[in-house]
């Protein structure tokens, strides 16, 4: 049978084309002004905010959040996903407040100068409980992330808790570092006080993830598919696919600025 080692390389190596697409993509070089950066970060918000409904669906099925309280799931599981939400949910702003990286993201936009109006519909959809396929339909906003979003919750309300780490694990945490370096270097050439809060988003989720948080998804997913290799392939196929997700999330941004 297949060791841990093998099957962590086999999706590695799957996911390498898509991954170098993201991390080299013509996105980063094209923002220039601050009218870029509103259209990017116009289309990245939904991305920073389907992220945490992919957090809390692992949550809740590798830890117990009913009453009575009951231990669920390995030790080592529970700590993994805890730690991880602890990080996303509550971090602190660039000024020490407590905030998720959500409400940080939405606050830099505000600063910018950034529309808002789909995301604040979204929320208020999902507020009063729109069905999640209604309200990503009802928004004015490219195909291509209104796929992106539909791919994330068809993986939070469809698929196995191994699938779901994979694709948070290969299609978020273990990407963002590369990917924010490469956006972090452009705009530090364009960009000084204006973007302030931009900047320490980004720069956050590069420690955070980079040091702390894709090491600890990197584990939970090999504690989930354990030496299964049909779970290891079912979480390689669809963490291609949630890199092909993000491409076109990207080209879309890319064609809204250009």
């Amino acid at each position: 049978m297949l060791q841990y080692k093998t099957m962590y390389q086999d999706i590695q190596e799957a996911i390498t084309l898509e991954r170098n697409e993201i991390i080299n993509h013509g996105l980063y070089s094209e923002i220039k002004t601050l009218e870029d950066l509103k259209h990017f970060s116009q289309h990245h918000i939904f991305a920073v905010w389907d992220f945490m409904s992919l957090l809390k669906s692992l949550q809740i099925e590798l830890t117990c959040t009913n009453l009575p309280w009951y231990p669920k799931g390995s030790a080592n599981t529970r700590y993994l996903i805890n730690e991880i939400v602890t990080g996303e949910e509550s971090d602190v702003n660039r000024v020490g407040e407590r905030m998720s990286h959500f409400e940080m993201y939405l606050e830099a936009m505000h600063k910018l100068g950034s529309d808002t109006t789909e995301i604040k519909k979204l929320l208020a959809a999902v507020e009063n409980n729109m069905l999640i396929e209604n309200a990503i339909g009802d928004l004015n906003i490219a195909q291509e992330v209104k796929d992106f979003l539909s791919f994330t919750f068809d993986i939070v309300y469809n698929k196995p808790a191994h699938v779901k780490a994979a694709v948070f694990t290969f299609g978020r945490e273990d990407l963002i570092p590369d990917m924010f370096i490469e956006m972090v270097s452009d705009l530090k050439k364009t960009f000084t006080s204006e973007v302030e809060d931009f900047m320490y988003y980004f720069e956050r989720h590069i420690e955070v993830d980079g040091d702390h948080h894709s090491k600890l998804a990197i584990e939970m997913v090999k504690e989930l598919c354990g030496e299964d290799q049909n779970k290891w392939e079912e979480a390689k196929i669809a963490s291609v696919e949630s890199l092909k997700r993000r491409k076109g999330l990207w080209d879309a941004a890319l064609r809204s600025i250009q």
